[in-house]
This record gives structure tokens, C-alpha cells and sequence, in this order.
């Protein structure tokens, strides 16, 4: 897209939005003015939705026609979406229209914290939208429900109130993902945080520099063609009823043997971001804290089709541990709690461990592919060794590829650890040449590292 069509698109997003605002806006001095008006004779009903207003071709409008949502739910996503527009928008509206200063609860809403503005909550949508007609605001709670889309695809959600207060009294929250798409055009992609403990992995390695065996190079490619095909079979073929959406795999194997470079290149192939998971961030050292971590997570990643790599999956998928005291009872409620999560992911989440046996019984049955990555034989290490040097490097005579695959087992990253460490000597020298000498030197280092005697 060029720049002029750039301007004209986000033209056409500002008043598809100053409309929507315009409409909302009608919408509560006509509910404020029925409820609290004088003239108790006269009734006006609420404005009619403007049907123009839908028929630029922008995010909202593509949303609502995709979701066929009605009045009263795209009026509760411009309620969510409106103080981030107009931080005064719901004070001018309500404070004007109020008969005298005051409390008045049924209007819903609170105050932030940096933000000093009118914020909606649930009540806030049932009151505007129902007043204090019983039966639509029960109705209009359905909103908020599982099944719909609005959690569905974590656009809109109700955040938890404090223990014993209504439901409806939770906070409207609309997702940062959703708010960017709507005013800016599009998602941008989230930054590593305490809130966000993920992180974007990348490569610029390809298939070809991906040294497995036959077998577990098989396994791969199936998980490939799942993320490929996945749609296909479930939808087009009609699946869906039969099979669990997502899918879930678990690598294990030592450290440096592929997994975290396989998740890259899956999603490298498939044209999906990979986020690798903060293990260490997630598990909270307060509790509760883990279930919201995972929760702002996954809220994330639903409906964007990320693949998601949770490395050392041993720290939350270890063998429960057996309830001592309130903080064990925690603990495993909050395994369980990211094992549902990942159970109704409809995307691919990869678990990585060290070894197959750290993770429970119970959690290996929820797998549909379990891979190993082992330590890579003779044949496999004098492949890496041969890939691993740079052209512009030099090797002596004495240096034999061969000889070293067979007297040393290695890993691909701890070859790549090598071969970097030699390189940087060579530039040191000057004369862009590695010895027998310096291979073994760096193999020295590389082992010791790892606790290994030469």
C-alpha cells in the first residue's frame, strides 16, 4: 500500500469512527433522558443505527459484518472502545444529563489510576443499553458469555471484581490488540514483559541447516503440514465435531539439540510468529499471579494462530507435587489451570523438555506428537562440523572433521559455540586460520561448561 492510499484509509477510519462516537453518543443522552428526563409522557425510542455507517471499508466495520453482531453489541464495543478515543467522552454525556450531583449506581463505572476519566463496567453496558427492563438485562449478559465472540476472540472481556460483588460490576475492557486494529489498522506485536512473558523467536537458518535423524525430521514435517492443512481438515472436510481443535506437541532432549530452532523454522515455513514462553516469569512467586500471567497470554495469542514454545516445560509440568500447604494446593491448581488453557488453544503449542520422563504421566497422554531430539550421531555431528565454519575461514591441515565427530560427542549448538570461539582466535591472530590446536581448546572450554571432563 502506498502512502496515498495510506492517507485515504485512515481518512476513511477516522470518520468511520467519529460516526460510531457520534452515534454512542446519541444513544446515552437518549437513555440518560429517559431515565432520569421530567417529561414522563413522551418516550422517544432509541436512535436508529445509521446503516451507512457501516459500509467504509475499514477494521470495525470488517469486524461487526464478519461477526454480524447487532445494535446492542456493537454499542458495547463502542462503549469499550470510546475512552480511548475521548477520555471525557462518558463525563460530558452522563454529567450533563444527570438531574443533580450525586451517586447514582445504576450507571455503572469506575475511576484508574493514571486515567481520571469515566471508565464503563458491565453495569454501565445493562443500564444504557437495558435500563430497567429485567428481562433484556438479562439478555443483554449473554454478552459476556464463553460461546461469544467477544471472548471467543478476546476482543471485549469483563475483568474479575473483587470476591462477592456482582459480575456486571467488572470493568469493560477492550484488549490492546483490538483497540490498535480499530484505530490504527492493524495489530502490532507485543513487547517482552512481567505482563507478557513471551518472547518472538526468529531464524535466519533454513530446513537445510537443521541437522536431525530420518525419523524425528519426519515428525516435524507432519507438524508442518498440520499447521498447513489444519484448516482444511477441520473446516472444509468437516471435522471439527470429531476432532479437538490445536495441537500439542512435546519435544525432549538434551540442551543444543534443535528443538528451540525447529519451533523457528515451523513458524519461519508457516508464515506464524513464534513466541517462546518465560517459563521462570509465568510461574509467579505470589499466588494467583500465574493464572493471570497465562491468562493476558493467551488472550494474546487466541484468534492470531501463534504457535507457542514453552521451554523448560519441566518447571510447570514436573511431577505434581503432593498438597503439603496452601501454596502446593496453588501450585498444582495453576498447572492445571495452563493445562486447560492449552487444551482449548486452537493452535499449536509446543512443550520443550529435557527429558521425556520429567514431565507427568498425566500431561504426556494430552500430546499428539511426542519428538525427540537426541544427541546427534558420528555421521550427524561431522555434517554440523562440515556446515558450522564460515567460507571465508581457513582450516589447517591438521585439523580432521572426521576424527573429531567420532571422538567427541557434541551437540549442534555446542559445535556452533566452537567453531564461533575459534573463529574469533583466528581474527585475534590475523591470518583467518584455525588449527587442530584451537579446535581442542574450545572443545575444552565447551565441555567444561557443561561439567564435562575432556
Amino acid at each position: 500500500m502506498n502512502s496515498e492510499q495510506s492517507d485515504v484509509t485512515q481518512l476513511l477510519n477516522v470518520q468511520t469512527l467519529e460516526n460510531a462516537l457520534d452515534y454512542l453518543a446519541k444513544v446515552i443522552e437518549w437513555r440518560m433522558d429517559y431515565h432520569f428526563g421530567s417529561n414522563e409522557s413522551v418516550k422517544a425510542p432509541m436512535p436508529h443505527l445509521p446503516d451507512e455507517w457501516l459500509s467504509a471499508e475499514t477494521p470495525l466495520n470488517s469486524f461487526i459484518r464478519k461477526h454480524k453482531l447487532d445494535t446492542a453489541e456493537q454499542l458495547t464495543l463502542l462503549m469499550a472502545i470510546a475512552p480511548h478515543l475521548q477520555p471525557d467522552f462518558f463525563d460530558r454525556l452522563i454529567t450533563a444529563n444527570l438531574p443533580q450531583a450525586g451517586d447514582y449506581p445504576q450507571i455503572g463505572g469506575w475511576r484508574g489510576k493514571a486515567h481520571r476519566g469515566f471508565l464503563p463496567t458491565g453495569e454501565t453496558v445493562l443500564f444504557m443499553l437495558g435500563g430497567d427492563r429485567f428481562a433484556e438485562r438479562l439478555r443483554l449478559q449473554q454478552m459476556f458469555s464463553e460461546e461469544h465472540p467477544f471472548a471467543r476472540d478476546r476482543v471485549i472481556y469483563l475483568d474479575s471484581p473483587a470476591e462477592g460483588e456482582p459480575m456486571m460490576s467488572g470493568k469493560l475492557v477492550m484488549l490492546q490488540d483490538y483497540v490498535e486494529l480499530f484505530t490504527q489498522g492493524s495489530f502490532s506485536r507485543p513487547h517482552f514483559s512481567i505482563n507478557f512473558p513471551a518472547q518472538r523467536i526468529t531464524t535466519e537458518m533454513e530446513w537445510e541447516d537443521l541437522v536431525l535423524n530420518t525419523q524425528t525430521l519426519q515428525q516435524i514435517h507432519e507438524l508442518e503440514a498440520w499447521i498447513t492443512h489444519s484448516r482444511t481438515i477441520l473446516y472444509d472436510w468437516n471435522m471439527k465435531k470429531k476432532l479437538k481443535l490445536g495441537y500439542r506437541a512435546l519435544f525432549y532432549g538434551p540442551p543444543g539439540t534443535g528443538k528451540t530452532l525447529t519451533a523457528s523454522l515451523l513458524g519461519k515455513y508457516t508464515g506464524k510468529d513464534v513466541y517462546k514462553i518465560d517459563i521462570s516469569m509465568v510461574v509467579s512467586k505470589f499466588i494467583g499471579e500465574t493464572e493471570k500471567n497465562l491468562a493476558n497470554l493467551f488472550a494474546r495469542a487466541e484468534s492470531k494462530d501463534w504457535i507457542l514454545f514453552f521451554d523448560e516445560a519441566d518447571a510447570l509440568f514436573g511431577k505434581r507435587t503432593n498438597v503439603r500447604d496452601a501454596h502446593d494446593k496453588y501450585a498444582n491448581q495453576e498447572v492445571s489451570y495452563l493445562l486447560q488453557r492449552i487444551e482449548n488453544y486452537d493452535g499449536l503449542v509446543i512443550l520443550s523438555s529435557n527429558l521425556k520422563s520429567n514431565i507427568d504421566e498425566a500431561f504426556i497422554r494430552r500430546f499428539q506428537s511426542i519428538i525427540q531430539f537426541p544427541i546427534p550421531n558420528v555421521k550427524e555431528r561431522s555434517q554440523l562440523w562440515q556446515m558450522a565454519f564460515p567460507s571465508q575461514i581457513k582450516l589447517a591441515e591438521s585439523v580432521d572433521l572426521p576424527k573429531l565427530s567420532a571422538a567427541y560427542e557434541l551437540t549442534g549448538s555446542d559445535i556452533l559455540n566452537i567453531v564461533q570461539h575459534c573463529c574469533l582466535q583466528a581474527l585475534q591472530r590475523g591470518d583467518a586460520v584455525i588449527h587442530h590446536e584451537d579446535i581442542l581448546d574450545a572443545i575444552k572450554r565447551e565441555l567444561n561448561k557443561a561439567g564435562k571432563i575432556m
